[in-house]
């Protein structure tokens, strides 16, 4: 009796497993509505999913009837849409939702795409900015309250964090990464992801996520963006990958493929970074999509010979999901009828990519992100601006403050302001600003004139830039126009101190910005001598999304902020600072330059069979003739109001950990906080290893006169590394442990470790 009962159960369950409508029940798992949906979709269906179109017609005005509009139109009424990008607000989310929802065969909602980079309308601080704070409750928060204003606005998807390690400034797209360090930068990427994504993907708070670009992207040769990446397997395994296998550790739900190509081989066509690395050897689940048109690029690569063996090459090596190429939608359905591309690959993607849609609820109600009352509430709300303003006090770094010139005096100082950047409401917004309203910003003039204690004169001096910039133009440079310096000289000649904000407008870095020269651009370096030849009290302010190269502001100026880009609430946060309402605590997630033919530059170099001089005058060791080998500002690097020592380090082996534990002491009358650093470096290996690198960093406030001791635990996971096959190792030996505010940390020691 029991085995009939059994085997009637047993029917029963499998035929509600076979049930064409299972897809739709919410109580079935979500691997079994995606079997349930696959086995009801024709093969174009499946490649409809992997093809992904920009918005491409006004949807709230009459339908397109000819052309690529028109061909478009009619793929997103036949199903053969899986993800639009660049669609935003709740109206017009809606209505191309309502499309695939209603007018196709299956009703497969889209899932919608943004560059949410750092916030929708309203800005945080650009993400290397953000990577400053070193505070990553902070960075997950900001995260959070852009996917919560984007999602009210119908998003549902963001394509960050990009999670690309850089020591090369000139690549414009520093600005939106996490800096240099691939410690750091994991701890940072897993932060975003977390943020965006939150505990409940179903949740309309939030969006997926999206880890770029896989792999190698901020390793392009001469910092030229797009350019060719040529790097060793321990470069690759040991610098570029740990940020984005930490993404997959977050539950990242997507990853996008780079433009670059790697080892010959462009990312977007790569099977070894694609299939071998992301989906066997890290067993990623979640999709992968192409940049903007990377798979038809192959061609001009020279790895593809046009649009079909195009298609070929990315869908075998692993790309899911293609970005404006058009070549998934045109040859694929071709392309497995001849038998080049194997059917289950298709199913395969299209899996991976209804999983997400699954994931975020858009079944049980497609228009769960199209709610128009909290599109009304949420964006540009208080809460939102106040996270914003939150978030840039912290990413705030002083890298100079000779003679305490700075907090400000609140009452009693002729202040002048000089400086176009100063009253700029747009430039401070940054880069990868697309939802926001342009010259929406609080600007460094309205954030001081709320002090009224002093009296506040400003004089723009110079324009940094020629006519409007934007997004997709190039950004021209004032070279020659100081007919407004004799203003700001006769300004700051009746001032007790000069704040000067300068550096770079907000389209200067970013995608597509890359630049030879570092400096301050345009006139600008001759504005700031100038007025120090009339009053040498100078505060610089410098608004700027990269490292720049400030050697005569470094010798000749002595105060010196690093305000990057700080988005909608720059003014006040700038203002904040400068008048000690908050204490500065950001370190430099990217060392600083003294002249661009250092680059590339990074705290964590190795060294070399000859790294130092071995005796006077002798040329035959690793430097330049004509500049230091050291950074301006190193890495970790950054002071506060307050000042801190350090003492008391200890370490020791605790089983296969090494504990390390050390005081620290806020010497100063303020509060403060200190970013704490415990870097190692491995003496003898068997590949070599770097002079240094961050396995640790503890950020703690400090009451006056108080001491804290801090402690860390330094696991198999932080001393070992990846040998030149991808095999990750720990081997016994002896280490240095450095502990200090900066990568020129002040306290080390030794341990012989053992396994």
């Amino acid at each position: 009796m029991k085995k009939i009962l059994a085997v009637i159960i047993f029917i029963v369950f499998t035929s509600c497993k076979n049930d064409k409508n299972l897809f739709k029940d919410p109580s079935a798992s979500i691997d079994q509505r995606v079997e349930s949906l696959l086995s009801q979709m024709t093969l174009e269906e499946k490649i409809g999913q992997m093809n992904q179109y920009n918005g491409f017609w006004n949807v709230t005005g009459p339908s397109p009837k000819n052309g690529e509009q028109a061909d478009k139109y009619d793929h997103l009424k036949n199903g053969l849409v899986g993800s639009m990008l660049n669609v935003r607000g709740v109206k017009d989310v809606k209505a191309v939702q309502k499309i695939a929802v209603e007018e196709t065969r299956l009703g497969i909602p889209l899932i919608i795409g943004f560059d949410v980079i750092h916030g929708y309308e309203t800005l945080s601080p650009i993400p290397l900015a953000e990577s400053a704070s070193w505070d990553l409750e902070a960075i997950k928060k900001s995260a959070e309250m852009a996917a919560e204003e984007a999602a009210a606005a119908g998003i549902n998807w963001t394509f960050a964090p990009m999670v690309d390690i850089s020591r090369d400034a000139r690549w414009g797209r520093v600005m939106e990464g996490a800096g240099e360090d691939p410690f750091l930068g994991s701890k940072i990427a897993m932060a975003r992801v977390q943020g965006f994504q939150g505990e409940d993907l179903s949740d309309p708070r939030t969006i997926a996520a999206c880890a770029k670009h896989f792999a190698g992207y901020g390793f392009s040769e001469s910092g030229k963006d797009y350019n060719t990446v040529d790097v060793g397997t321990s470069t690759l395994y040991n610098i570029i990958f740990p940020p984005f296998e930490a993404t997959i550790k977050a539950d990242v739900k997507t990853f996008m493929n780079s433009f670059n190509e790697l080892n010959g081989i462009p990312a977007t066509g790569n099977a070894y970074l694609q299939r071998e690395i992301l989906k066997d050897k890290w067993n990623y689940k979640g999709f992968v999509v192409s940049d903007w048109g990377s798979i038809i690029e192959m061609k001009v690569h020279g790895f593809a010979k046009d649009l079909n063996q195009a298609a070929e090459i990315a869908v075998n090596a692993g790309s899911d999901m293609d970005m404006e190429s058009y070549a998934y939608v045109k040859e694929l359905a071709s392309l497995v009828k001849d038998g080049k591309v194997s059917e289950t690959l298709i199913d395969d993607a299209a899996k991976r990519i209804l999983r997400v849609k699954f994931e975020l609820g858009l079944f049980e109600d497609p228009y769960k992100y199209c709610d128009e009352t909290r599109e009304k509430e949420i964006i540009g709300s208080a809460k939102i601006h106040e996270a914003s303003l939150d978030m840039a006090k912290k990413c705030i770094v002083l890298l100079k403050n000779e003679n305490n010139t700075l907090p400000l005096k609140k009452e009693g100082q002729k202040i002048a302001l000089i400086g176009a950047l100063a009253s700029d409401k747009n430039s401070p917004l940054g880069s990868w600003r697309i939802a926001a309203k342009d010259n929406s910003a609080v600007s460094v003039l309205e954030g001081m004139q709320q002090y009224t204690g002093n009296k506040l004169m400003y004089a723009k001096g110079a324009d940094v830039s020629l006519g409007k910039t934007d997004f997709i133009t190039e950004v021209y440079i004032n070279n020659t126009d100081k007919s407004d310096f004799a203003e700001a000289i006769s300004v700051a000649k009746k001032a007790d101190v000069v704040v000067m904000v300068l550096g770079e407008v907000g389209y200067q870095s970013g995608e597509g910005r890359s630049s030879t020269n570092l400096d301050l651009p345009g006139v600008q370096e001759d504005l700031l001598k100038a007025i120090h030849k009339v009053n040498s009290n100078i505060v610089l302010v410098l608004n700027n999304g990269r490292p720049l190269t400030i050697n005569w502001a470094d010798n000749n100026i002595p105060a010196i902020v690093e305000a990057w880009q700080l988005g909608s609430q720059s003014g006040n946060a700038i203002a904040q600072v400068l008048y000690g309402d908050y204490n500065p605590s950001g370190k430099l997630p990217m060392s600083f330059p003294r002249n661009v033919g250092q680059i590339p530059i990074y705290y964590n170099y190795k060294n070399t069979g000859r790294p130092t001089l071995p005796e006077k005058d002798v040329v035959f060791w690793s430097h330049y003739q004509d500049e230091k080998n050291t950074p301006l500002y190193p890495f970790g690097h950054g002071l506060s109001y307050a000042n801190f020592s350090y003492k008391d380090l200890l370490v020791q082996q605790e089983n296969n950990t090494i504990k390390v534990s050390v005081n620290v002491s806020n010497t100063s009358k303020l509060k403060g906080k200190e970013v704490v650093q415990l870097y190692i470096q491995d003496l003898f290996a068997s590949i070599t290893r770097p002079v240094k690198e961050l396995k640790g960093f503890n950020l703690i406030e400090i009451q006056p006169g108080e001491t804290k001791k801090i402690e860390f635990t330094l696991t198999e996971k932080e001393l070992g590394f990846y040998d030149n096959s991808g095999k990750f190792i720990v081997e016994s030996g002896e280490f240095k442990i450095f502990v200090g505010g900066s990568s020129i940390t002040t306290l080390d020691t030794s341990i012989d470790f053992k396994i």
